[in-house]
């Protein structure tokens, strides 16, 4: 069965770690977020993956032809016209289902249910600002009576959590092409929603899957709160430590060096990372970075960046140097 994943944003607010890539490889417990999704997708049994990519489109088309080669096809989204105009470019004019999934948002189910459904489906959650997300209204039966993207005035708690089942690739594809040919746009865009509702008005029926487990990875908070989520069930030591503490659960990536130093909880390393006489927890740091006698929570820390003397939250961007006069030594 075939999935789409629309991974072509360039994820303004999770600068500064998306001016070098792409939103969707931002790593979060030591893969990229789209890698996180894609095996998902493999492991539940999909076999054909269309990832439309655009900003920065080289460093995913590389990974994935590095890591899954031959098994995802991509397409080019020249122009951010929104993301009905991103999901046409991956369906087909046929009538086999399709499954939709943001590569931005990591969701924790079994992809499988959707496949045995005979159902129209989108996944939905219950959120405390509805007026962030596409948002739906249900009846009684759970079936979907409406949909709005982002509502000035919501009607419902319900958000769309970034996965949608279709049936027939053949019926959204021609919603797509009809809302791009009367020029229908929300916010600027062509929206998904607003190809559903044609659908709807049309005679298709769309039930509401809740679900409980929804991270989404769009600005740093969310990140290192997906980053605890992974981490509670990706731990694990590929590198080397010299008289440190680790308080699980932690990731530390192959290569890297962590001396003297207390490391954790909820505290993801990547590779050739180099650390001494510190203190971290509850913090992101990737591939290459060196940091030194410092005391860091609620943090990210970008590729090769160098941290020294620092004490307190930081969200700094590849290869920034920080030296802080107050030093701070931490012991195991």
């Amino acid at each position: 069965m075939k999935a789409i994943i629309p991974a072509a944003g360039i994820g303004k607010r999770l600068r500064p770690h998306t001016f070098n890539r792409p939103k969707v490889m931002v790593p979060v417990a030591g893969k990229p977020i789209l890698e996180h999704i894609a095996g998902a997708l493999f492991e539940s049994g999909f076999n054909e993956l269309s990832v439309i990519v655009g900003y920065q489109k080289a460093t995913v088309i590389d990974h994935f032809e590095e890591h899954y080669p031959g098994r995802c096809r991509f397409f080019v989204q020249e122009k951010m016209e929104g993301l009905a105009h991103a999901v046409l470019m991956g369906l087909e004019d046929r009538d086999e289902p399709a499954l939709i999934i943001l590569g931005d948002t990591i969701i924790d189910m079994d992809l499988r249910r959707f496949q045995d459904s005979n159902e129209n489906i989108i996944a939905v959650v219950r959120v405390e600002d509805p007026s962030r997300f596409g948002i739906v209204e249900t009846d009684r039966e759970g079936f979907i009576t409406g949909m709005v993207e982002k509502p000035e005035h919501p009607q419902s708690d319900l958000a769309i959590a970034g996965a949608y089942f279709l049936k027939s690739q053949r019926r959204l594809k021609a919603a797509i092409e009809e809302l791009i040919d009367k020029g229908i746009r929300t916010r600027g865009e062509f929206q998904l929603t607003d190809a559903l509702a044609i659908m709807m008005k049309d005679g298709e029926r769309f039930r509401a899957m809740p679900i409980n487990d929804w991270y989404d990875c769009g600005k740093p908070g969310t990140l290192l709160s997906t980053n605890r989520f992974i981490l509670s069930r990706r731990s694990g030591n590929r590198g080397e430590c010299v008289n440190c503490t680790l308080q699980d659960p932690v990731y530390i990536d192959e290569g890297s060096r962590i001396e003297n130093s207390a490391i954790g909880p909820d505290v993801a390393i990547g590779k050739n990372v180099t650390i001494k006489n510190s203190e971290i927890t509850n913090s992101m740091i990737f591939e290459g970075a060196r940091l030194e006698g410092v005391r860091l929570s609620d943090s990210i820390v970008g590729r090769k960046a160098v941290v020294s003397g620092f004490s307190g939250r930081l969200n700094t961007g590849d290869e920034n140097e920080i030296e802080s006069d107050k030093k701070t030594k931490a012991q195991p």
